[in-house]
């Protein structure tokens, strides 16, 4: 679809149209360019140290298509056994705080190719032992994790704000069924103090039964979701030095940079084509275009 619209643009522009597939097959070309290069820079770029540097990071499901000669590494109708699935699509950003433009990487690899794109995204910006490192993202383990791996004790980690206030708004009916509104004030206001154990003492009594399934049980998860984080729920830190306590900036930049191109509506991807238009999107969001054209004309 994204392909045919090209030549309403060029008919529109340049008055010319051009074969849909040589427009696929000139983007796909340049998109493995793409990739390539930045397979090639990933972890080499740095920049002079800043300060303080905040990064954030998400994972957003991209629709994928193997068909059954790639399954089996043989020749067949591709219009016949078709295997669909998600990948997941990991983006990351860092800039310096007080900076509006951020530097972008993903990766449809694993989490330890991911943690490698949220090294070189802070090392891009520029870091050195004394620079602080404010990561913010949601509760998926692998991000702390590799947060912690990639930068030790130079970093900290924030779950998002909003995220975290979810799970507190589903458990509020339970725990104050005749003063929700009040309820999940004083509990968001506790958050922003750094006092989460006397939010859990809130959520402790109202608990549900054990024999209750977790997916009937929203105290159960807000409990247990606060309790196994208790290192990463320091927003009276952040709010005090002026560093954002949600992720709001990452979830907003996979729209633009990801699922604008990569999930439109009806269409599935190759999984190397996904990788490679992955890479043209990030050099687009990195605003790299010019840089990439100027590096093929010499």
């Amino acid at each position: 679809m994204a392909f045919k619209q090209v030549n309403k643009k060029l008919k529109e522009h340049y008055g010319i149209t051009v074969p849909e597939n040589g427009i696929r097959t000139t983007t796909l070309h340049h998109a493995s360019q793409i990739k390539t290069l930045q397979d090639e820079r990933l972890g080499k770029v740095e920049s002079s140290a800043k300060d303080c540097v905040i990064s954030e990071t998400d994972g957003s499901m991209i629709p994928i298509v193997k068909t059954k000669d790639i399954l089996a590494n043989e020749k067949t109708d591709r219009r016949k056994g078709k295997s669909l699935f998600y990948r997941e699509a990991r983006l990351t950003l860092a800039h310096e705080k007080g900076v509006v433009t951020p530097v972008f990487s993903a990766t449809l690899g694993g989490v330890n190719e991911a943690g490698q794109h949220v090294l070189h995204c802070v090392k891009t910006v520029g870091t050195n032992e004394n620079t602080k490192i404010h990561c913010v993202g949601d509760g998926a383990v692998w991000i702390a994790d590799q947060i912690e791996e990639q930068f030790g004790a130079n970093a900290t980690y924030l779950i998002d704000f909003f995220h975290l206030c979810e799970y507190l708004s589903a458990a509020a009916s339970l725990c104050a069924p005749s003063n929700e509104k009040n309820w999940l004030k004083e509990q968001k206001a506790l958050l922003k103090e750094s006092l989460a154990p006397q939010v859990l003492l809130a959520l402790q009594s109202h608990i549900e039964l054990q024999h209750i399934p977790d997916e009937e049980a929203p105290v159960r998860a807000c409990y247990r979701y606060i309790k196994n984080r208790p290192n990463q729920l320091d927003y009276k830190a952040a709010i005090a030095n002026d560093l954002p306590i949600g992720s709001g900036e990452i979830e907003s930049a996979h729209r633009y940079v990801i699922q604008k191109r990569l999930k439109i509506a009806g269409s599935w991807w190759l999984e190397k084509t996904a990788e490679n238009m992955l890479a043209l999107r990030v050099n687009r969001a990195n605003d790299q275009w010019d840089e990439y054209w100027n590096d093929r004309a010499a």
